[in-house]
Parts: structure tokens; C-alpha cells; sequence
């Protein structure tokens, strides 16, 4: 594949290093990275301003599920900002959450086999996640998500586009201490979405309610709200 070669047209399917299993060393310097694009680059602000009404409605003590969550720096930042919030992170490599902060409490699960009861969590997110599977599962991962929330699932997600594949090639080199972080992502955008193909996952999972939008820097944000 030459420089300016990737085709973009569709989704991608290879799995991406730190999904197959990398070195702990390697994996432990692609989590700091991820937790630097979760907050300079990540969307993490339109993320917070979707989910934040669902979360200081008035519930005494509210509950946010992360799902595929890393290192648990979003629901730790939730947990800052929302007095009282139970904060659950869950991801399916325990290695990950060895890093998470004392304040979120954390689960070693496949998001696939979700072990929570409909209706548990008052906000679901999942911030930079779906495009790690592939399209056929997404339906039925909604479809799963949406049940678990009292209140809405927010999903912030890369926009799959010629522009931010260009920058990631010249910049991530440069701003990424892991070379899995460089490797994984200039795959995960071409995993990544159009704003019809992440619309057309919530409508054949059966979610009418859904708002998707596009977000600084070439990110997608969908709110699907319980009636």
C-alpha cells in the first residue's frame, strides 16, 4: 500500500495489535497514548457535554457503564466532574485496568457477553470502541448496550475520511511514544465509520431514537436516547 494508497472506501478488517496481544511493555506505552488522545485528541469534550444530562438528572447516586474502556481515564474524568456518580469501567483485557484509577470500579468482560441486568446504568459509553468490530456484530452490540441504560448510550467514534488518515500518517510518528499506537491508529481509521454506515448499525439494531453528528476532529457522535 503506497503512501497515499488506503482505500477508504469501505470498513477495514484486519484486527488491530493491542486487540491481538502485544508485550506488556508495549501495551502498557499504547495506553499512556490512548490516554493522550482521549484527552487532547479523542472528542472527550462533546462526549461529556452529550452525557451529562442523563447524569445530573437527579438520580442520587447515578451509574455510568465504559465499555471497552482501557485504563478507565473517561469514567475517572465522569467521576470528577458528577458528584456522587458510580463509575464502571469494562474492558476484556484485564492487563488494562490494572492502570484504571481507584475512583471507577472495574470489570473483566467481553462487551459481547455483557454481565449487567436491563436497565442498570443510567448512561452507557463507548468512546473509540465499535470500530473494533466488525460490521455484522454491531447491531446486536447496540442492541445489548441500549438495553443496559435507564437513560441513553452515547458512542463517540472516528469518522473514516481521506484527511484525518493523511495527518495519522505525517503526525502519529510524531506524538505517539508506542509503535502499536502508530500501527493501530492508522488502522482504526480505516476501521472506522461514515456517518450512513454508523446510522444504518443503530437502525438494524432497531434504534430509532438516535441523533449522530460529526465532531472536531473527524469524529462521530451518535446520542440514542430511551423513550
Amino acid at each position: 500500500m503506497g503512501w497515499l494508497g488506503a482505500d477508504l472506501r469501505t470498513r477495514a478488517s484486519e484486527p488491530e495489535l493491542l486487540d491481538t496481544g502485544v508485550p506488556e511493555a508495549e501495551a502498557r506505552a499504547s495506553l499512556d497514548d490512548l490516554r493522550f488522545v482521549n484527552r487532547w485528541l479523542g472528542n472527550r469534550r462533546a462526549l461529556v457535554a452529550a452525557a451529562l444530562p442523563w447524569l445530573l438528572s437527579g438520580a442520587r447516586q447515578p451509574r455510568l457503564l465504559d465499555v471497552g474502556c482501557g485504563s478507565a481515564d473517561l469514567p475517572a474524568h465522569f467521576a470528577s466532574l458528577v458528584p456522587g456518580l458510580l463509575p464502571v469501567g469494562l474492558d476484556v483485557k484485564r492487563l488494562h485496568l490494572r492502570e484504571a484509577p481507584a475512583s471507577v470500579s472495574t470489570v473483566v468482560a467481553d462487551v459481547r457477553r455483557l454481565p449487567f441486568e436491563p436497565g442498570s446504568f443510567d448512561v452507557v459509553t463507548a468512546s473509540l470502541v465499535l470500530h473494533h468490530f466488525a460490521t455484522e456484530e454491531l447491531p446486536d452490540l447496540l442492541r445489548a448496550l441500549f438495553a443496559l441504560t435507564r437513560g441513553a448510550i452515547v458512542v463517540n467514534d472516528l469518522h473514516r475520511a481521506r484527511v484525518p488518515y493523511l495527518f495519522g500518517r505525517v503526525c502519529f510518528g510524531l506524538l505517539f511514544r508506542s509503535r502499536v499506537s502508530v500501527s493501530d491508529g492508522l488502522l482504526s481509521i480505516r476501521r472506522a465509520f461514515t456517518p450512513a454506515e454508523l446510522r444504518g448499525a443503530f437502525e438494524t439494531a432497531g434504534i430509532a431514537s438516535v441523533r449522530i453528528r460529526r465532531s472536531f476532529p473527524y469524529r462521530l457522535l451518535a446520542v440514542a436516547e430511551q423513550a
